[in-house]
């Protein structure tokens, strides 16, 4: 849809609306600072320990104000803002309304939990408008910038974890030690480690596939994909495997489908995975075997077992049941679950280790059909027409951010990555990057 409103220079468009060379959407230097800003948040993040910590989370929330400040302050140097809409905008919208009914219609259990959980979803729609915005007003060049960026980062992320578990003892960056947790890389939990794999894999793997024959960073973004796949297995995160192997299926099914992939691209998929596996187990034999291993068992570990995750689900489902239409609460599951928990321990639940069932506790039947919604709207906007895609670059990393997100969010069934800020943040520019209106179409590329 097209909407122009003279007097303010305030343009919507729809999801078809394309890039014109020369206009507005050529205008990259103008947006440099909010994208800068955007990608140091991006980097910072997870380097926080994935920005768990009370200072951490605040910082993270201000350099997204920053970033869209910065995105603000460039439309208005350019005369006019155009803002490229999304569906998810509307439903995000609604979602903060609802916490905000929460928080002043004593609802909430507890004011303060709920707030701040506000606070981190308010960040997190920043970080997906403005990817969106960011991506959507840019050249093609932007995209392939942003699939370099997150090889780079995915390798030198995958090299710190793999040399520090070899290492560090139980240590972050050799020197901080967390009250409790299984350390990997920055995380204090490993599986929050996989979670951010999971996204930085597929658009890794994406930009690895549009360089063109005799381009040296095919192989360096190979390299990287075979590194960032190493560290994944050798955190040993059951979840992690599972979500990389669905991505796998997802994509499979996509190129066998249309039938697009070169013959190359599918020996190096093959030979990426083969390396990843060999490098993980050639670092750490021992920790690697019994995790594959365990996948498919319920061992007794200082983790949280698969059984005690479904025990934690059914007494979750009390809880809807006893808030059926409004929720617990945003952020408020910890407070109330001990109402609930129907097993002993001494254990401190601060989530329910499944995201769709801890979500549906705290917001209700109101908030998981806005959740239902904005998944169906991913998909279909993600997903569609993917053949079209798949012959342009930008196209290419649009889908790896979409396989991401669907990776995290089959690891959300039995963990809680999206209430970890850095991988929330991820999740919610990979969904800007992947829901992104489509660029207007150039010149295609061939796979040589």
């Amino acid at each position: 849809m097209h909407a122009s409103l003279p007097s303010e220079r305030l343009t919507v468009e729809g999801d078809a609306a394309p890039w014109r060379p020369g206009g507005a959407g050529n205008q990259p230097a103008r947006f440099r600072a909010a994208r800068l800003v955007l990608g140091s948040a991006l980097c910072a993040a997870p380097l926080a320990l994935g920005s768990v910590e009370p200072w951490a989370w605040p910082v993270l929330t201000l350099l997204s104000l920053g970033a869209l400040a910065f995105w603000g302050v460039a439309c208005i140097r350019q005369g006019y803002v155009r803002i490229h809409w999304s569906g998810l905008y509307g439903l995000g919208a609604f979602l903060l309304a609802l916490g905000l009914l929460q928080l002043f219609g004593h609802v909430a259990a507890d004011r303060v939990a709920t707030r701040d959980a506000l606070i981190l979803l308010a960040t997190d729609l920043i970080l997906f408008f403005l990817a969106g915005q960011l991506f959507a007003c840019e050249s093609p060049h932007a995209y392939r910038q942003f699939g370099g960026f997150v090889t780079i980062y995915a390798a030198a992320l995958g090299l710190l974890a793999i040399f520090q578990s070899l290492s560090s003892h139980g240590l972050i960056y050799w020197s901080v030690r967390p009250a409790a947790g299984a350390v990997f890389g920055p995380y204090i939990n490993r599986n929050d480690y996989a979670g951010l794999m999971e996204m930085l894999i597929p658009v890794a793997a994406a930009y690895a596939f549009t360089r063109r024959a005799g381009d040296p960073r095919r192989l360096l973004s190979l390299f990287a994909v075979v590194v960032a796949v190493a560290s994944l297995l050798l955190c040993g995160s059951r979840g992690g495997m599972v979500a990389l192997l669905a991505e796998i299926i997802i994509f499979a099914g996509l190129s066998f489908r249309l039938k697009y992939l070169a013959r190359w691209q599918y020996w190096a998929i093959g030979g990426a995975l083969i390396a990843g596996i060999a490098l993980s187990v050639w670092t750490n034999p021992a920790r690697i075997g019994v995790k594959i291993e365990s996948v498919a068992s319920f061992p007794m570990a200082p983790e949280v077992t698969l059984g005690q995750r479904l025990a934690v689900t059914r007494d979750t489902l009390r809880m809807v049941r006893d808030h059926p239409w409004l929720g617990a609460g945003m952020g408020d599951f910890m407070n109330v679950f001990p109402r609930y928990q129907s097993f002993a321990g001494n254990a401190v639940w601060q989530h329910a280790h499944d995201d769709y069932v801890e979500a549906l506790a705290e917001t209700g039947l109101a908030g998981g059909l806005l959740l239902l919604a904005g998944l169906l709207i991913f998909l279909r906007t993600a997903f569609g027409k993917p053949d079209e895609r798949l012959h342009f670059p930008d196209g290419w990393v649009q889908l790896a951010c979409g396989l991401g997100c669907c990776g995290l969010l089959v690891h959300s069934f039995v963990d809680f990555n999206l209430h970890i800020p850095a991988n929330a943040a991820w999740f919610a520019v990979c969904l800007g990057v992947a829901t992104a209106p489509p660029l207007g179409r150039r010149h295609r590329f061939d796979f040589v």
